[in-house]
């Protein structure tokens, strides 16, 4: 089990917690947490983490690196990663190596936490809809994000570490499907993701993610073009989706669907412009 870690003590409490009560035999798999140079320290990470995980360090920054560095020193023939603010369901573990019989690689279940008692903000809103559409990306698009994602190591090792500055999920699922490796979906694997709270959390996860994306892009042949249109009809995209975000049953009335619909409105205009902006190199 590979959990990559930067400066989110309580989320990895939450994490090992979980882990600790899988169905499976806690004799049977290894948790190896690479801390990303967190800035509470070795020490703290290592006090919190209290015998439950192996801790490595990982001192090139970004969670593909820790996760590179964490398989490095792990042992077992199947690598299982999630991320430090997931919480994996009792049934994770097993689900996700049962699916490995029928795939050489598996993304499983991604289901939205809301840490919030009362109604959803806005952004909380906009990911009970649209945030980690799992099923979506593995059956549709090839696909599946680290925070839920099982693979034997010799795929790995012939597929190779993932890279930084790129979405590296994406991109390593790429050259695996590349390389012949079949990848398939694990609906009973199952780690809850916790929402973003309110604006600031939720457009710094989209700034990673753009800046992820377009580099990915840019690689590809006519990814320009594509990353192009994709930006100019994110406008667009608002009448769309703003139909599902009045639909759909993770919202419970109306202030949380209009709370949803100006959450969307104003993320998809910044994609627009951010995305723009990095055609013509305006953005680092």
């Amino acid at each position: 089990m590979i959990i990559p870690h930067h400066d989110d003590l309580a989320g990895l409490d939450r994490c090992l917690d979980a882990l600790s009560r899988q169905t499976m035999a806690r004799d049977r798999f290894e948790i190896i947490v690479a801390d990303n140079m967190s800035m509470c320290g070795e020490d703290a990470v290592r006090a919190l983490v209290a015998g439950r995980a192996r801790v490595v360090l990982a001192r090139e920054r970004g969670a593909g690196p820790a996760r590179n560095v964490a398989v490095a020193h792990s042992r077992g023939a199947v690598l299982a990663f999630t991320d430090a603010d997931c919480v994996p369901a009792p049934g994770w573990l097993e689900a996700g190596l049962a699916a490995l019989w029928d795939h050489d690689f598996v993304g499983g279940q991604v289901d939205v936490l809301i840490d919030n008692d009362g109604e959803k903000t806005g952004s909380e809103a906009y990911e009970a809809v649209f945030a980690f559409r799992n099923r979506r990306y593995v059956e549709q698009q090839g696909f599946s994000v680290t925070a839920n994602l099982f693979c034997r190591r010799t795929v790995f090792a012939a597929s190779g570490p993932f890279l930084a500055g790129t979405s590296e999920d994406r991109d390593w699922c790429v050259r695996a499907r590349a390389l012949g490796f079949r990848i398939g979906y694990a609906p009973a694997a199952v780690v809850g993701h916790p929402a973003r709270g309110d604006w600031p959390a939720l457009l710094c996860k989209w700034r990673r993610l753009n800046a992820e994306m377009f580099a990915f892009a840019r690689e590809r042949r006519g990814g320009r073009l594509r990353w192009f249109v994709a930006s100019a009809a994110m406008p667009v995209s608002i009448l769309v989706h703003g139909l599902r975000i009045l639909t759909s049953p993770a919202l419970t009335n109306w202030r949380e669907r209009r709370r949803g619909l100006a959450t969307l409105a104003r993320l998809r205009l910044w994609r627009c412009a951010d995305g723009m902006l990095r055609l013509v190199g305006a953005r680092p």
